[in-house]
């Protein structure tokens, strides 16, 4: 479908980000638009500071990674205070120059067609990547996908910089051979208002076409692993424990129910620290909530764990989960909240911004709250949980109206149009 006569060989996709790696959304979503961009005939491939993808189509370079000991020093010499020393800049200089070049090779060794950028020309958590791609993308015109998953305007930890000249240069940059993706209506209204570009919504997406399968034999004694009783309720909140998640209404919320449950947490606290994980852990015991931190056994893939436990994917334990707990008080989109969908299980969700205007209106039936939690949502629960008919009816119509919103579909009727504004010839023989 997307073979090229001149090329005497199909088009070819570089994706770039800080890591291709994990659970995390960009990840998450990057795959998915991979297995779009493949369906029709485009090979992807994928430059990172960490990849766990084909290795013969993968260029690893260190310092791509956020993570990475230069590109940390640089991030912390620049945010949090208004004036950045000359060395740094020469760092940054540095890096940007060594990024540069493997770019450049990463384009030519695959013989790159379009490049489509993951959040790595939104957020600044590498500089020296989001200067450098900018360039390449300037100095060649390669046609370019930015999909953007969360700005710098929001995020209070960027608002006192020492780097708005390359931020307003990279973060996003303005450039005519680059088409902007981003996935809420109020991201393409702030990218608009605040820099006159004007981008495509394309939402993050489940693939609603292909209903999870059952649990296997593998997955069977999750609850015994979680060291649940038969009695007892699993409460899931499927996120990373970071402030803006809001794990304290959680913990309200299970309290308030007034049921033996245990309210268990998937994932790690990761690159934020751990001070809010130490604050959910204490308000826990405060409130006498059984709240279980579980990230050693889940992970993006099943294993064994050192010491000899099993390790599960967070698919396995959606289906053995009574309820979802939600209650960020931000989120780009809301993966969690689609997985729950997609897995069939009754959900609590507060009602933050994007869900507010985005998802909220297409008419899902939820355990809703509004910055606390309320009798009329612990009721609400408490028929769910009692009430299998109910509970069906509830996922049931929200399992249909996320198939008609954010379906793998969607993506393609999305994707379809935007490759074919970046590559007239794609869809047909060129």
């Amino acid at each position: 479908m997307a073979y090229c006569i001149q090329c005497q060989r199909n088009h070819r996709a570089g994706f770039i980000s800080t890591r291709f790696a994990g659970t995390d959304g960009v990840s998450l979503e990057a795959e998915k638009w991979a297995r779009i961009i493949e369906s029709y005939g485009i090979t992807p491939f994928y430059f990172g500071g960490e990849i766990d993808r084909d290795p013969a189509h993968s260029y690893t370079v260190a310092e791509a990674h956020f993570q990475h000991p230069d590109i940390k020093h640089i991030h912390h010499h620049c945010f949090g205070a208004p004036l950045r020393e000359r060395k740094v800049t020469e760092k940054i200089q540095k890096i940007k120059r060594h990024l540069k070049d493997h770019l450049y090779r990463f384009i030519e060794q695959f013989e790159i067609d379009l490049l489509v950028a993951e959040n790595c020309l939104t957020i600044p958590l590498n500089l020296p990547l989001g200067i450098a791609l900018t360039e390449v993308i300037s100095e060649t015109g390669i046609k370019t996908i930015a999909h953007h998953h969360d700005f710098v305007w929001e995020r209070q930890a960027f608002s006192v910089n020492a780097v708005w000249e390359y931020l307003s240069m990279a973060f996003p940059p303005q450039l005519p051979s680059i088409s902007h993706v981003t996935i809420n209506s109020s991201g393409a209204n702030q990218l608009a208002l605040r820099t006159g570009i004007s981008s495509t919504i394309i939402p993050n997406v489940m693939d609603f076409e292909n209903p999870p399968p059952p649990p296997d034999e593998y997955s069977q004694d999750v609850r015994h692993a979680l060291g649940l009783k038969k009695w007892e309720l699993l409460i899931l909140q499927p996120t990373r424990v970071v402030k803006r998640k809001g794990i304290e209404h959680a913990i309200e919320f299970v309290k308030r129910l007034g049921a033996r449950a245990k309210l268990v947490i998937s994932h790690a606290s990761g690159d934020e620290g751990h001070d809010y994980e130490r604050r959910v852990w204490e308000y826990s015991q405060m409130l006498g909530v059984d709240t279980l931190f579980v990230s050693d056994i889940i992970n993006d893939k099943r294993g064994i764990t050192k010491d000899g436990r099993k390790v599960y994917t967070l698919e396995d334990i959606y289906p053995f989960a009574d309820l979802v707990t939600y209650p960020s008080n931000f989120e780009g989109f809301g993966n969690a909240f689609l997985e729950a969908v997609y897995f069939r299980r009754p959900i609590l969700v507060n009602n933050y911004s994007i869900y507010a205007t985005d998802i909220r209106p297409k008419g899902f039936e939820v355990i809703e709250i509004d910055g606390y939690v309320t009798k009329k949502a612990v009721q609400l629960a408490k028929r769910v949980l009692r009430d299998l008919n109910f509970e069906k009816q509830m996922v049931a119509h929200n399992y249909e109206i996320g198939s008609h919103y954010y379906s793998y579909k969607v993506l393609r009727q999305k994707l379809h149009n935007l490759i074919g504004d970046c590559l007239p010839c794609c869809f047909e023989k060129c």
